[in-house]
């Protein structure tokens, strides 16, 4: 890999990057007229994941186009997919914790370990539990991040904020923000009332959960979209936000923001995110390589270094790509071979999965959620 990819860290390159991937998403969204095109590889996906520094050389190799079809939020993303005639799309990118109800949907290929380098990803996540069923592989790893407490480093030192407890103190009265997503930010208040892992609850457990998030609700300076968490954070209006991590703080921090994100006493929850080829499409050999270029070496240290999203990644050869070949950037991100790194906390058994929940129903937690910002 060549120096060209190193990112401009700068607020400037920051913002020159976000402009950028507004330009990049109107060029290459997604129709239904795309479809059948032989060279184009329909992409249904989270937002930013078709830019160029990403899937430009992957385009270029194989000589097609990639179009994007983005959603925000896993039951979006079964919406889109479930409202869409079969062969609409090759390639789905899920958080890890949909892809067993896709699977059950029968929306997904089952997928060929051989035809994916996943020997050269971590023990840990080389047999990831969320990807197999019954035996049977039917989603690779991209990429993954914890999810944790953040935090003003103006107002706290990393001290007060080792517990999840910090957010219900006097100092933080009106100043906890909540992501409007019930899954991560009730996920973190489970682990909070020791629950580990927190979405394996029992019912008397459940409602323990449920108490102890009214009892936040005096604490609670609003609830934002992804957008306004960004802004919420930079502005002051909160100090702590609980259920999101380094892939919004690391970017401000680097802008010049006094933010940072610690995993608690408690522990964190790790997000994933999974690629997998999509039941039905035409095009399977063209999906099947663009999963292997991701998961290759390069693709991977192009997931850990998008300028706007920074990422944790699962291969250890794309590890040594990225500390041959961008140390800096290696040091930033944790993933330092041979150092402290982000897999010490996963070794230590402080994360836990980002899950569905187990006993209760989705809507039962979705009910807990809404009741809560009614309150």
């Amino acid at each position: 890999m060549q120096k060209r990819f190193l990112p401009d860290l700068s607020r400037r390159g920051f913002l020159r990057a976000g402009a950028g991937v507004a330009a990049l998403a109107a060029s290459s969204r997604w129709s239904p007229a795309d479809a059948d095109e032989p060279n184009v590889l329909n992409y249904l996906s989270w937002p930013g994941n078709a830019d160029p520094y990403l899937v430009g050389e992957f385009e270029k190799q194989n000589n097609c186009k990639i179009r994007i079809k983005e959603y925000v939020g896993g039951d979006q993303m079964l919406a889109v997919i479930n409202q869409s005639p079969p062969g609409s799309f090759d390639v789905v990118l899920a958080d890890a914790e949909y892809m067993h109800l896709l699977r059950a949907a029968d929306y997904l290929e089952e997928l060929d370990p051989a035809d994916y380098p996943l020997k050269d990803f971590w023990p840990e996540f080389q047999k990831f539990p969320l990807h197999w069923f019954d035996g049977k592989l039917y989603g690779v790893m991209s990429d993954f991040g914890y999810l944790g407490l953040s935090y003003n480093t103006e107002v706290y030192k990393p001290d007060e904020v080792g517990s999840y407890e910090a957010m219900w103190k006097p100092k933080a009265k009106g100043k906890v923000g909540f992501f409007d997503w019930y899954l991560p930010s009730m996920g973190t208040v489970s682990l909070a009332a020791g629950n580990h892992p927190p979405f394996d609850l029992s019912d008397a457990a459940f409602a323990a959960v449920k108490k102890k998030l009214f009892s936040l609700k005096s604490q609670a300076s609003g609830f934002y979209t992804i957008a306004d968490i960004f802004s919420s954070l930079t502005n002051g209006q909160a100090h702590l936000v609980p259920g999101i991590g380094e892939w919004i703080t690391l970017g401000l921090r680097m802008s010049g923001k006094p933010l940072d994100t610690i995993i608690p006493a408690e522990g964190g929850l790790q997000w994933t995110e999974s690629l997998s080829i999509a039941k039905g499409t035409k095009k399977r050999d063209l999906a099947r390589k663009f999963i292997q270029y991701t998961a290759s070496p390069d693709g991977q240290v192009r997931q850990a270094t998008k300028v706007d999203n920074k990422k944790s990644i699962p291969s250890m050869a794309g590890w040594k790509l990225l500390n041959d070949t961008m140390p800096k950037e290696a040091q930033i991100l944790r993933l330092e071979l041979g150092k402290p790194n982000v897999m010490d906390e996963y070794k230590k058994g402080r994360i836990a999965f980002r899950e569905l929940p187990k006993k209760q129903k989705i809507e039962d937690w979705n009910d807990v959620w809404s009741e809560f910002k009614s309150l």
